[in-house]
């Protein structure tokens, strides 16, 4: 652990964090009261297979696409890259995802105009999200917590053009899990105050550790750097995660009680693509209330290309 944190108080300051939460997590989870109808699952049922297969097939890609990407960071691979190897690596990767809906969709979906699948859908959403996280909040990253990329990419509004691509794929599988997790505790506790508190407590909570493990795992790639460290592991995961606190539950909403509340229609394209725009914009506001009451000048000098 060490060789990542780079320092032995950070490591004892963010095991203390995450210890703390988990503990949190646990009490609170004393004052939650069981379902007795058996429903508990992390996946949706088979009322909802369009949901239920793409995630199936997500957590599939998922493990492929880490492993791939471990390889690279491993071997360290990426110092013989230049700005097109960066990007065909992006491409090969995130493909798979965004071509999924049209090449091969999931069985329930075969025989659905692509445009209204859930695969589609889902991937609109992220897409959206994940561009504007690019394009806008990268800069907050850059302001807040003196971040930089240095290795060579072509580049759109000063972000590596590569990035916006890479975390389309890191931004699917996250959301992914989310989904396991949120779903787990709605279909096995009965819905009243405490369940909110406790739904609520785990978004929080795997929001942070989200940031966290992202900002750990790629800290041995020394062209994305922090002016200080111990800001980026501790306050900046937090600042991080405020994506995660409002994109996890609004992504989850989407075609989530499909079959299992009577009445309740798949969403349309036009409410995925609203309701991700809705969820950028509330990140947007929340990171720049941050960045007013940390009195920090927010700079955005980036050019077209």
């Amino acid at each position: 652990m060490e060789a990542y944190f780079g320092n032995t108080d950070i490591a004892i300051i963010m095991g203390g964090i995450l210890g703390v939460i988990g503990i949190v997590l646990v009490i609170l989870n004393m004052f939650l009261t069981p379902k007795t109808d058996g429903q508990s699952s992390f996946l949706p049922s088979k009322n909802n297979l369009p949901k239920k297969q793409f995630e199936e097939w997500c957590l599939i890609y998922s493990v492929i696409w880490i492993s791939l990407f471990g390889i690279v960071i491993v071997t360290q691979a990426y110092e013989y890259f230049n700005e097109w190897d960066y990007m065909s690596l992006m491409v090969v990767i995130v493909s798979p995802f965004l071509l999924q809906p049209f090449l091969f969709p999931v069985d329930s979906e075969k025989n659905i105009n692509v445009f209204d699948t859930y695969a589609f859908k889902a991937n609109v959403w992220i897409a959206i999200f994940s561009f504007i996280g690019n394009y806008w909040y990268t800069h907050y990253f850059y302001c807040v917590l003196k971040a930089e990329y240095l290795f060579p990419a072509h580049r759109l509004n000063d972000v590596p053009i590569c990035l916006f691509l890479a975390t389309h794929f890191y931004f699917v599988t996250y959301h992914t899990f989310a989904n396991l997790i949120l779903r787990k505790i709605e279909t096995t506790y009965k819905s009243d105050v405490y369940r909110h508190i406790f739904f609520w407590s785990c978004i929080f909570a795997f929001s942070y550790f989200t940031a966290f493990m992202e900002t750990l795992t790629i800290s041995s790639f020394p062209y994305y750097r922090f002016e200080d460290r111990f800001m980026a592991y501790t306050l900046g995961s937090a600042f991080y995660g405020i994506y995660f606190i409002v994109s996890f539950p609004a992504y989850f909403q989407l075609n989530e009680y499909v079959g299992k509340i009577v009445g309740v229609q798949p969403h349309t394209l036009y409410q995925t693509v609203m309701e991700s725009f809705g969820a950028s914009m509330i990140v947007l506001c929340l990171l720049d209330i941050c960045r007013l009451y940390l009195n920090v000048p927010l700079h955005i000098n980036g050019v077209l290309y």
